[in-house]
């Protein structure tokens, strides 16, 4: 499946039109690897812009998504609810759809999500759940939030899916699907027109096909230019942390983690194992709910007295947690990570990037995890473990990005390079010279 970059060659070549393309995006949106993708479609305005658009432009009139809590003019914006569905329009696009739209993009649809962004599991019992393309045996989960962005792209039905990434929303199924999604600095991208879940956590960014689209859509979504360099992996300094990260890894997870080490230190990367003591203490920090909760609460509060019949009860369950944490304790959460980050920091300035295992699990059965109280404590298991590695990079505020590294005929896994708050110039340039060195 050719990504951004090679298909854009390909139409500036004459190879292709933005039409033939826009044509082959609608029929994949429409195939049942789509089911549940789209909260809402676009085709007839996406075949429009792509007629009028130029290939010279930086996206070329090429199909992408967006997750269906950013704002569309003259939609409302429900972010996967049933509460929010006859909400009023949106008057404008929200700033990252707009920075999309204006590089050249073509907005086909409104993309599923979990209800209100409060899962990495990506099930929802209002719109129901896309699965995951990489096992039509068994339907899968295909990871959250942005489950049904991840699914359009690794589908093949478009090629940028926008999403958001509060605990790991992007890069959860980024790795659940073996496509690549990118964390950046949440200060380097902005939310305006994005409903949100917590305003210190959450990040604008998206999902692609390869590391040079991630590039791509970073730049354009950032309004900033990248300048990743082109040393080889040999010239970095790389550290895996060894607690909290690669604890109980399931099998398949632990051998493509293992073989990915082995190959880029083949390769001459310097990759040292440490310890990062600081993580324990992650679990005292957030003990009174966190960051996610309370602020969740204080945009939800109104809304759940009016009509919390219709949340989604485990989301509803997590929101209401926030309601419990008085002022000095959120005073204090505020202090605490402050004073976390810094010393992650310190541990972490000798190295260019983390390697981790994005999560540490494969895809289970959406079956095992579907809405219903017999389930809900699977689905917080699960939850949980596919939350813990990526979501202490949105605590430090950094940066971080998921790329495939399972073989061919395996379960997708994902490879997470990661450091803190703008290094993400630096772990772009380790990303794209790891993703040439593992597709060799």
């Amino acid at each position: 499946m050719n990504d951004l970059h090679a298909t854009r060659l390909t139409l500036l070549a004459g190879g292709s039109d933005a039409r033939t393309e826009m044509e082959r995006a609608i029929a994949l949106s429409e195939s049942p690897a789509c089911a549940h993708v789209f909260t809402r479609t676009m085709f007839g305005e996406a075949r429009v812009a792509a007629a009028a658009s130029a290939p010279e432009s930086r996206l070329a009139g090429l199909a992408f998504t967006s997750k269906d809590l950013f704002d569309v003019a003259g939609q409302p914006t429900p972010a996967g609810s049933a509460v929010l569905s006859h909400a009023p329009a949106a008057p404008t696009d929200s700033l990252a759809v707009a920075r999309l739209r204006a590089a050249g993009g073509v907005l086909t649809g409104r993309t599923n999500m979990t209800e209100f962004a409060f899962s990495g599991v990506g099930v929802n019992p209002h719109h129901g759940t896309p699965a995951n393309v990489s096992d039509t045996a068994t339907p899968r989960i295909p990871g959250g939030s942005s489950s049904g962005a991840a699914i359009s792209v690794a589908s093949g039905a478009a090629f940028i899916g926008l999403g958001s990434d509060t605990g790991g929303s992007i890069r959860i199924p980024a790795a659940l699907n073996g496509i690549v999604g990118f964390k950046n600095t949440a200060r380097l991208t902005p939310a305006d027109g994005a409903l949100p879940l917590s305003t210190t956590l959450d990040t604008v960014c998206a999902m692609t096909r390869s590391v040079r689209d991630a590039v791509t859509a970073h730049e354009i979504l950032s309004a900033r230019q990248v300048t990743p360099g082109s040393a080889p992996l040999s010239a970095y300094r790389l550290a895996v942390v060894k607690n909290i990260f690669l604890d109980d890894l399931e099998p398949a997870v632990a051998t493509a983690f293992e073989r990915t080490l082995a190959t880029l230190r083949a390769t001459g990367a310097h990759i040292h194992e440490i310890e990062l003591p600081e993580l324990a203490d992650l679990q005292a920090i957030n003990a009174t709910g966190g960051f996610s909760a309370a602020e969740s609460y204080a945009w939800h509060r109104l809304l759940l007295e009016r009509s919390g019949a219709g949340y989604d009860p485990r989301v509803a369950q997590r929101i209401l947690r926030g309601a419990g944490m008085k002022a000095h304790e959120y005073i204090d959460l505020v202090r605490a990570r402050r004073d976390w980050i810094a010393r992650v920091e310190k541990a972490l300035a000798p190295f260019d990037a983390v390697v981790s295992p994005t999560v540490p699990i494969t895809a289970p059965s959406i079956a095992s995890v579907a809405p219903g109280a017999e389930r809900d404590d699977e689905f917080f298991r699960i939850n949980a473990l596919l939350l813990r590695n990526p979501s202490i990079v949105n605590m430090l505020d950094g940066c971080a990005i998921s790329l495939p590294c399972h073989a061919h005929g395996e379960l997708p896994v994902g490879l997470m390079l990661w450091h803190g708050a703008m290094h993400d110039d630096a772990v772009l340039a380790v990303a794209l010279q790891a993703e040439r060195t593992l597709q060799k």
